[in-house]
C-alpha cells in the first residue's frame, strides 16, 4: 500500500521560504508522477507542481501559473519529492498536499491531473504566509 508522508510546513512572513518534503513508501516509485496540490480555507484543492514520469529515469516538472519563477519542485531517489516555495505570498497560504500516481513515459500533464483524484495522497501540510 503506497503512503506518502509530507513535512515543512509552518509559518513564514510574506516573502520568505519554506522547503516541503513527501517521502513515499510501499512501492517502486521510478515511474510515478509525484506532485503537489494545494487547498486554501473554502476553496478547491488546485494544481501546484509536478514531476511528470517521462521514462527511465527522467522527469518533466510543470507549475501553476501562480507559483511559476518562486516554487521548485525536485525528485530524489524516485521516491522523495520537495517543493521549494520562495518568496511566498499571503494567497499561497493553504494546506499541501502530496499526490504519486503511476504513469506512462510521456503521459501529458492533463492525463495526470485527471489521474490524480485516483492516485495516492498524503495527510497535507499546513502553510501559512503572514502579511
Amino acid at each position: 500500500q503506497v503512503q506518502l508522508v509530507e513535512s515543512g510546513g509552518g509559518l513564514v512572513q510574506a516573502g520568505g521560504s519554506l522547503r516541503l518534503s513527501c517521502a513515499a513508501s510501499g512501492g517502486t516509485f521510478r515511474s510515478y508522477s509525484m506532485g503537489w496540490f494545494r487547498q486554501a480555507p473554502g476553496k478547491e484543492r488546485v494544481f501546484v507542481a509536478t514531476t511528470r514520469w517521462r521514462g527511465g529515469f527522467t522527469y518533466y516538472t510543470d507549475y501553476a501559473d501562480s507559483v511559476k519563477g518562486r516554487f521548485t519542485i525536485s525528485r530524489s531517489n524516485t521516491s522523495t519529492v520537495y517543493l521549494q516555495m520562495n518568496s511566498l505570498k499571503p494567497e499561497d497560504t493553504a494546506v499541501y498536499y502530496c499526490n504519486a500516481v503511476q504513469a506512462t513515459g510521456g503521459d501529458t500533464l492533463g492525463t495526470i491531473l485527471k489521474r490524480a483524484d485516483s492516485g495516492s495522497w498524503g495527510q497535507g501540510t499546513q502553510v501559512t504566509v503572514s502579511s
